[in-house]
């Protein structure tokens, strides 16, 4: 495999010859991909099952489901995404006609993760072949059946100098980053962006990293509480809770905590039943390594529900923690698992004081109908994206961005951006020949006050 790294794939014959750039290719290549996938649904379906018991209608709704959509998306829009598009005109152009032309950066690496191993492999994918670039695809080791599907999927849609899957260790994605590439998109942890970011620089390769971080869920005395408990079960223990955007602690109003932990509980077996184990709908870790490491971060905590760890069989049951101290292991890192933390507060410096405790993050929820509540909190903090009264859901609307800030992340995408992240936005301006204004030529002599009275009044 490194020997196809290193010899094969980079004299890039596809982007070279200028094929992908023509509009009719990637229609006829995002058709053959919808086409593909749709007879692959089963399998998905399969593939996800065995790498980590993920349900059926957990990988429809959060996986098969939006990469057939971002397919419609781009099929139906991609003439009007890709045309040229006409601004206004400046007075110093004048006569002039500016355009904005789409041009695909060319050769691009995707590395996607293994907690949603189709979607995050397919929707960047996608969108980089409707932009007309060629695509390095590198998914995840950890989730062996799905990247094996995908990697099927693609060589039976796209030649190999078009889009290719490199499966492989962290060696593999090592080699590829050393390489020399149009544009890199990463989504992954905070430790292995910081990685790429770095071999980016190398080779001032631009970069999109969609990584992650401790996401909170703020909820004061005004929400209603019995909802809340309801939407934050359902996103926090969604795949396991291995989601970046899951809520990684809740911060609740003192007042209210005691029984806001009673309706969690009660809807956790609403969800899940006595023995979460034995549900159908319960995922698992993704591997060992994984399960020690959320099973590390039980020691030493006030477990009030849940903490069942079964190592063999990657299972840790939906867990909640009552005020565990902020230097402690559970509040170090982004949980990314089934473990839920519950602080409170009496203040709003109280909340300042736990939300800038650590890095800005992906996601910020907060539940509440105090509307002067609910603005203080989303204009104090910074953060990617987030929701009212919910959770998750941002990310399924494809007309809102999707990104990180500072160590959650850099660039956005989705839907039309998702396109426009992956396209080169070239500036042209058509000159008009039939007027040609003196000004601007030497010699400059009593030319300066009337061209400062033209930039007044036009600016």
């Amino acid at each position: 495999m490194l020997t196809f790294i290193r010899r094969k794939w980079f004299t890039l014959p596809a982007l070279s010859t200028q094929k992908t750039k023509s509009l009719e290719t990637r229609l006829v290549y995002l058709k053959a991909l919808k086409s593909e996938i749709l007879s692959k649904e089963q399998a998905v379906y399969d593939a996800l099952n065995k790498d980590f018991k993920k349900s059926e209608f957990e990988t429809y709704v959060s996986e098969f489901s939006l990469v057939i959509s971002q397919l419609n998306l781009a099929i139906k829009n991609l003439n009007k995404w890709a045309k040229p598009k006409r601004v206004s005109s400046s007075i110093i152009t004048f006569p002039s006609k500016d355009y904005i032309y789409k041009e695909p950066y060319g050769n691009v690496l995707i590395i996607s993760p293994w907690n949603y191993p189709f979607l995050l492999a397919l929707e960047p994918l996608i969108m980089a072949v409707s932009a007309g670039n060629t695509v390095v695809l590198k998914p995840s080791e950890l989730t062996t059946h799905t990247s094996q599907l995908l990697t099927g999927i693609i060589k039976t849609v796209f030649p190999e100098d078009y889009v290719t899957s490199i499966q492989g260790d962290a060696q593999v994605s090592t080699e590829l980053l050393a390489k020399k590439w149009d544009y890199i998109f990463f989504t992954g942890s905070v430790p292995v962006g910081k990685i790429v970011a770095e071999a980016a620089a190398k080779h001032l390769t631009p970069v999109t990293l969609e990584l992650g971080g401790k996401s909170p869920c703020i909820i004061d005395d005004t929400a209603k509480l019995k909802l809340a408990a309801k939407r934050i079960v359902w996103g926090k223990f969604f795949n396991a809770g291995q989601t970046c955007i899951a809520p990684d602690y809740v911060i609740i109003k003192r007042t209210i905590k005691q029984e806001f932990i009673e309706l969690l509980k009660h809807e956790i077996i609403d969800f899940y039943g006595e023995n979460p184990k034995e549900s159908a709908d319960f995922p698992r870790i993704i591997n060992e390594k994984n399960t020690q490491r959320l099973a590390n971060m039980l020691k030493e905590t006030n477990v009030v529900f849940g903490g069942i760890v079964e190592e063999t069989t990657n299972y840790i049951a939906p867990t909640l923690i009552d005020e565990p101290a902020l230097n402690s292991e559970v509040m170090n890192d982004e949980i990314f698992g089934p473990i839920l933390p519950i602080l409170t507060y009496e203040t709003k410096e109280d909340i300042h004081r736990i939300v800038t405790n650590f890095d800005k993050p992906l996601s910020l929820y907060t539940f509440s109908n105090d509307k002067n509540f609910i603005e203080h909190i989303l204009n104090t903090y910074s953060f990617g994206g987030g929701v009212v009264n919910d959770v998750l859901i941002h990310f399924s609307n494809h007309k809102l961005p999707f990104g990180g800030v500072g160590s959650s992340g850099m660039g956005a995408y989705h839907g039309k951006l998702s396109f426009d992240t992956f396209s080169h936005s070239k500036a042209i301006i058509k000159r008009g020949n039939w007027l040609d204004p003196s000004m601007r030529y030497a010699p400059y002599k009593n030319k300066l006050n009337f061209i400062k009275k033209i930039f007044k009044y036009f600016s």
